[in-house]
């Protein structure tokens, strides 16, 4: 067979997507990230949770034997960049197995908080690991060393997996002074000199507390943690006050509605606060928060203040996205399997896109049919997204046919969906026609935030691009990859470990 001939049968559909419809399959490796950034292992419209699971035991298994050095670099860009958890805790597990080499090189980058241990372990011993052996301790050893009383305060609840005081005691770890020992005998449920530990001595006098006023006194003199505070006592009003002004910004959103109803944001002055947090730039870059997140607590507070500043939040997240140049064209998929968080990100996406091109694209929705969004350059990302809303079926050639039909000119294509075709035309057979017909240098973006394997466009089509995931990085990536910038899978190997 020549090489033409082989190129042109590599680019026929070698696969059937969850509705039945030719696809085609991708890279190993982009398989693999798209299985790392959008698998949170919960039930999907096409998929239950244990037949994810078992594809992610598949791929995790796979890359560990056949490209662990590109799986250590994966597992550390998920967490670090696409703010997932589980998916790349459960390829550190596998790859401890394989490559413990790799595996001690991306240990910390991977596990950064004692959830991610604690998950880690408790993986780890459903893979019928045990406790992963000497290579595996060490890590855990190293990780223990750096527990601080805040940290045993916030995260050592018992009864949900690996506690810290499960992991001291699997790990063996050696205290390095006086004030660590007694840490890690508390810990360990142990007799522990709490003299040595401020902190844990508050908690556990604000435990015996009968009063909000005593509360309120162990709270301030031990700086505790609201969550670990909520996990010791029933918050009061003035409790709720007290803790209010220490909670991190992540958690001041996870708690609108709980501060809402507790009476919290009556005061104007804890009210003002909260919005103040809630808009400020440098407090929301370090929280590093899932955009959805700002959709979901929107939909859910409806105290017009508190609104107003979630509007305010969601654009200034996507405030520093890089400028991309030429004319844009935004296909977001509204059919009915993008319900609930799909549809919430892509919204979000979509939106903060068209809002990037400064007026230079057009934003479609579709299903079988087309339709303008008819979006707003000055209206709030979060206002217009609470607007949209799914329906139908999906025909993903349909915005691409309209955009021939029309013989509208654009540079790039993005498209945003769960790539789940069940009618109509295809859409690699649209954008090859477009090609053909309008332009042949246009680029495609597909940014899919589903983790079914199957692809619309088959690998060798270099001027598309894939974009897997849900954090504020992905449409960086598609605003830079517009100026030259290389594929996901080039630029997670360029990880340096």
């Amino acid at each position: 067979m020549s090489f033409a001939s082989k190129l042109f049968s590599s680019k026929k559909p070698n696969a059937r997507n969850q509705e039945g419809y030719p696809a085609y399959t991708r890279s190993a490796e982009e398989q693999y990230l798209q299985m790392l950034l959008t698998n949170t292992m919960s039930n999907t419209f096409y998929a239950d949770q244990q037949e994810l699971l078992d594809n992610a035991a598949e791929l995790h298994e796979q890359m560990a034997l056949e490209q662990p050095e590109f799986m250590a670099k994966a597992l550390v860009y998920a967490r670090s960049e696409g703010f997932m958890r589980l998916q790349p805790l459960f390829g550190l597990a596998v790859l401890s197995g394989t490559r413990p080499d790799l595996f001690a090189k991306v240990f910390m980058k991977v596990v950064q908080i004692p959830s991610d241990l604690s998950d880690f372990l408790t993986i780890l011993q459903g893979l019928g690991r045990g406790e992963g052996g000497r290579a595996v301790k060490r890590q855990v050893n190293l990780f223990l060393a750096g527990i601080s009383e805040y940290w045993a305060l916030k995260y050592n609840g018992r009864g949900r997996g690996y506690s810290l005081g499960d992991a001291i005691a699997t790990a063996h770890p050696k205290p390095a002074d006086l004030k660590q020992q007694a840490l890690f005998r508390y810990l360990r449920g142990q007799e522990a000199n709490l003299g040595l530990l401020p902190q844990v001595e508050a908690m556990e006098k604000l435990k015996q507390s009968g009063s909000a006023e005593e509360q309120i006194a162990w709270i301030e003199r031990g700086k505790l943690p609201y969550s670990a505070v909520t996990g010791a006592i029933k918050p009061s009003q003035e409790v709720w006050n007290a803790i209010l002004y220490q909670m991190p910004t992540f958690a001041l959103l996870r708690h609108l509605n709980t501060l809402l109803r507790s009476g919290v944001l009556a005061d104007q002055k804890n009210l003002d606060y909260v919005v103040g947090r809630l808009v400020d730039q440098d407090a929301l870059r370090k929280a590093r928060i899932l955009p959805f997140r700002f959709a979901t607590a929107f939909r859910q507070v409806s105290e017009p203040e508190l609104r107003d500043a979630l509007r305010e939040a969601v654009d200034l997240t996507f405030d520093n996205l890089p400028d991309m140049g030429g004319r844009t064209a935004i296909f977001l998929d509204i059919s009915g399997s993008m319900q609930g968080e799909y549809l919430e990100i892509g919204s979000v996406f979509a939106l903060a896109l068209y809002k990037k091109t400064q007026g230079k694209s057009l934003f479609w929705l579709f299903d079988t049919d087309v339709t303008d969004a008819k979006p707003s350059r000055r209206d709030s990302i979060l206002g217009q997204a609470e607007r949209i809303h799914a329906r139908g079926g999906t025909d993903t050639g349909a915005p691409v046919r309209k955009l021939l039909e029309q013989r509208t000119k654009v540079d790039q294509i993005i498209i945003i969906t769960d790539e789940q075709q069940n009618s109509g035309s295809p859409f690699y057979q649209q954008l090859k026609l477009y090609r053909k017909k309008v332009n042949p240098a246009v680029k495609a973006f597909v940014v899919d935030i589903a983790p079914y394997r199957h692809a619309m466009v088959p690998e060798q089509d270099e001027q598309t691009y894939y974009v897997y995931g849900w954090s504020d990085t992905v449409l960086s990536y598609i605003a830079r990859s517009v100026q030259g910038y290389g594929s996901m899978t080039e630029r997670v190997a360029a990880i340096g470990i």
